[in-house]
């Protein structure tokens, strides 16, 4: 698919203008039909059944992609980790000593997406989702006003006032990335880690932990249930029956008591169990797709009747709803009334119960419908009004219904279901059987059993009457809405006043259970819980500079769907001043407000101003203070969804872009359109970019293709700015350096002979694929000729980034947090004492002499660079 990056984000900037000479417009007319989601277009990558998008836009889903190429950098050659790795890196970094000095949050404070002073062309200010945060995955709340929220890739967090004022209880764990987070009957909270609505490989976890005293304890390394049978894996569900707890995950159901947390965990049911590490088939390019559970509904009536929801969100012929037979096997259910068991029509499902047993609620996504249907992937919501999960069960809505209930998601190419496989959630109101919430792309309400819907969580308020880009308003005369992309959900209370909360890709919000709505049917009383003190967000990289007011440093960086932040000394509230995925970021040292900030897909905008702006480019264009030059790979669809964007050291006004080709800007933030890059060097058909490195003129550009467990190849090339002297290093498979995804690079300063090249992935005791290797970090001295692997001590965890300091300092960025190593010491160290466990994917050092962390799903930290020794 061709995609302009600027064209994505400007769906609403079109409706803007178009609103401000008083024409009514719809989302199909603001925008093309893949391009009707700023917050991040959507392209479906490769998984099983899979295909690649064409031009024509029928796929339209980024986040797939988004997933699947976190999760090929961690998983080449073979495309499987086995269980007990991350635990394994997690204990290597207990034993290695830290460094003097603690990192600062330096995004730890609102972060606002309709901050009034960003309203320019490629922002997203105004569309009604106000202050924001990272993914959240999972949800609990008690009737005490405890609210514990589970963040896609930052861990847990604990509110005991309804929401806000957050507490992380989870930093002593390996892993933060949460899969489900239940309340069991005894008041204990489980929580599932490895996200699994994403892909079956991408956030993976380490099993599932158990907290006795939720309101005021915190998880360790000791609160695990079972051993290591759910390590690298991911989760969908938890479910509790009896005296046990029901997992649904990427390989398979599995159960454990409640009352004893030792021991095994068992594998209930895996319908190929000969792809399950340690069978057969193990290493099958399709194995990570062959036994994923979405959920597990239990008769409430008689705990050993339980269904089982099985499959690949694309499809395979295992999908469908089990349950056990007499003999003791599982089999496949061929009739439950109105909901589909035929493999074609059963992807991704949630259930909910009723309080008093009377009623399931289902959620099924439809393979056939997301293959085939380009306006939504939704089978429907149902339900069996007998209280059991076998039905007979009674289509309630379909997306049709859903969209002309108040949705604005109304256009061809982008209505309610499309992203069913990743969006869902579904809860019942304890004290209603009849009155249920749905978590698609939006927020959906019945209060009478399905025969009606409301819509009190819109996608956005872009193209409704009541929207303006005024920026005296937070969005026109609309009430707040939600973030978009709804993923958990959870009914608590407070003084004995109930609420609703939601979890979506922008944190957490709230509404009473029984709301207030306008005449749309949308809600008039959500309340975002997102102050600043959940940090969970997701950011792929980071920019540093002075501010150009003279009073300090200005921080900003690119984040998953939550577009670019833009943090200047003094700020009380970050803003948001461009919209969608913000990928890859250049900030000029000099001046913090010169920035090139990269969408998807290298669709790279520029802008000299942070794009500060009131909106009145809608009324004249030329008022814009950003500006689209994303160079030609963009518009072929040759880079990585996140693509590497670098400028030289020597001279910050050489950038160095890679996609299938390696592309020079020498024209700096003064850039405006995307015919100004100069073509350096062609990887190759096939061939894309991930990390790029120039100093002096010198450029190293690392590359993989074919970058999925298909014939997974990589390697580097090294060529000048001017596109002279452009060859192939010697990288054979059983070279020094691994077969593996290469993530970064660093040149010294001093010698651009000199280079530092970070590996991603584990080592061969824990991947499989030919020249899977050891070791994460290895130099050379004569600019690639020779390499030495320099990992020494470095635990088996995968790199991202690498960054060498001035006094020699080796800084390298990985999952678990920063490692450094001095020119002096024996071995590596843990940087600082106090930065969360999660990952870090980009590295740069300030003109304030510190060291700044990207993590994807903690914020921005940094450190001062004096106390890495």
């Amino acid at each position: 698919m061709s995609v302009s990056g600027r064209r994505a984000r400007r769906a609403w900037a079109v409706l803007a203008t178009f609103a401000a000479l008083g024409l009514t417009v719809t989302q199909a007319q603001a925008a093309a039909p893949d391009d009707t989601d700023p917050f991040g277009v959507r392209i479906l990558s490769e998984g099983p059944g899979e295909e690649e998008p064409g031009d024509g836009g029928e796929e339209n889903e980024h986040i797939a992609a988004r997933a699947e190429e976190y999760a090929q950098a961690r998983t080449a050659p073979g495309g499987i980790v086995a269980p007990g790795a991350f635990g394994a890196a997690f204990g290597e970094m207990l034993d290695l000593p830290s460094t003097k000095g603690g990192w600062r949050n330096d995004t730890r404070l609102p972060y606002d997406a309709d901050d009034p002073r960003y309203r320019d062309i490629n922002s997203n200010s105004s569309g009604g989702a106000g202050k924001v945060t990272g993914r959240v995955t999972g949800m609990a709340a008690d009737d005490r006003g405890t609210v514990y929220a589970g963040s896609a890739n930052g861990g847990v967090f604990r509110s005991r006032t309804g929401g806000g004022h957050w507490t992380n209880i989870s930093d002593e764990l390996p892993a933060l990335s949460t899969g489900d987070l239940q309340l069991d009957p005894r008041g204990r909270l489980w929580y599932a880690t490895g996200e699994a609505n994403t892909s079956a490989t991408a956030f993976l976890g380490t099993g599932v932990y158990v907290l006795k005293d939720p309101r005021y304890g915190k998880f360790s390394r000791r609160d695990r249930v079972g051993g290591d049978e759910l390590e690298s894996t991911s989760i969908n569900a938890l479910r509790f029956a009896g005296d046990k707890v029901w997992a649904a995950t990427t390989r398979g159901v599995w159960s454990h008591s409640t009352k004893t947390l030792k021991g095994a965990w068992k594998l209930e049911f895996a319908p190929n169990p000969d792809y399950l590490p340690g069978g057969p088939k193990d290493n099958d390019e399709n194995a990570a797709y062959k036994n994923i559970a979405s959920d597990i509904a239990i008769d409430p009536k008689d705990p050993d009747k339980v269904v089982l929801a099985i499959g690949w969100r694309s499809g395979d012929t295992y999908n469908g709803f089990y349950a056990k037979a007499k003999d003791g096997s599982w089999k496949r259910l061929t009739d439950l009334g109105e909901l589909p068991t035929n493999a074609e029509d059963v992807g991704n499902v949630s259930f909910a119960r009723s309080a008093d047993g009377s009623r399931y609620y289902a959620i099924d996504q439809s393979p056939r419908q997301m293959a085939g249907n380009p306006d939504s992937g939704l089978a429907g919501i149902f339900v069996s009004r007998s209280g059991s999960p076998t039905g007979k069960w009674t289509k309630i809505a379909d997306y049709k219904q859903l969209r002309d209930s108040g949705s604005a998601l109304t256009g061809e190419g982008y209505q309610p279901g499309i992203q069913a496989w990743y969006n869902q959630f579904l809860t019942v109101d304890p004290k209603n059987p009849d009155h249920v919430y749905a978590g698609l792309e939006e927020v959906f309400e019945t209060k009478d059993g399905g025969r009606s819907w409301s819509v009190p969580g819109p996608y956005w308020n872009f193209g409704f009457d009541c929207w303006s880009i005024d920026p005296a308003k937070q969005s026109g005369d609309c009430p707040q809405t939600t973030h978009p992309d709804q993923h958990a959900v959870a009914i608590g209370s407070y003084y004995g006043k109930p609420y609703v909360l939601v979890g979506n890709d922008g944190g957490v919000y709230r509404r009473p259970v029984d709301g207030s709505a306008n005449a749309d049917g949308h809600a008039t009383d959500w309340t975002s819980l997102n102050d600043g003190t959940m940090d969970a967000l997701q950011y792929y990289s980071v920019g540093v500079g002075t501010d150009p007011a003279g009073r300090g440093i200005a921080v900003t960086g690119g984040l998953q769907d939550n577009g670019q932040s833009m943090l200047r000394p003094g700020d009380r509230v970050m803003g948001s001043n461009f919209g969608g995925d913000g990928g890859d970021t250049i900030t000029d040292p000099d001046n913090g407000c010169n920035i090139a900030e990269e969408y998807v897909y290298l669709s790279v905008s520029v802008t000299q101003n942070c794009a500060v702006n009131d909106g009145s480019w809608t009324e004249d264009e030329s008022k814009a203070t950003s500006y689209s030059v994303a160079p030609p790979d963009n518009q072929t669809s040759e880079a990585r969804f996140i693509a590497p964007l670098s400028a030289d050291i020597k001279d910050k006004n050489t950038w160095v872009a890679g996609g299938r080709h390696v592309w020079i800007n020498t024209k700096g933030y003064g850039i405006r359109s995307g015919s100004e890059w100069f073509k350096a060097f062609d990887l190759g058909q096939g061939r894309t970019a991930t990390a790029v490195a120039s100093s002096g003129g010198k450029v190293y550009a690392a590359w993989c293709g074919p970058c999925n467990n298909q014939g997974f190849a990589r390697g580097v090339a090294v060529g000048n700015a001017d596109g002279t002297g452009w060859h192939e290093l010697n990288l054979p498979v059983d070279s020094t350096v691994p077969n593996r995804y290469l993530s970064g690079l660093a040149v010294d300063p001093a010698d651009s002979d000199h280079v530092l090249l970070a590996v991603n992935g584990f080592s061969r005791k824990w991947t499989e694929g030919p020249g899977a290797g050891v070791g994460h970090l290895f130099e050379t001295k004569d600019g690639g000729a020779t390499w030495k692997d320099i990992s020494g001590n470095l635990p088996d965890v995968p790199a991202n980034s690498v960054v060498l300091l001035k006094n020699g300092t080796i800084a390298l960025g990985t999952d678990l947090g920063v490692l450094v190593r001095t020119p002096k010491s024996a071995g590596w160290k843990v940087a600082g004492w106090n930065l969360p466990t999660t990952a870090v994917l980009q590295l740069k050092t300030g003109p304030d002499g510190r060291l700044y962390a990207a993590t994807h799903g903690r914020g921005i930290w940094s450190i001062d660079v004096r106390r890495l020794r």
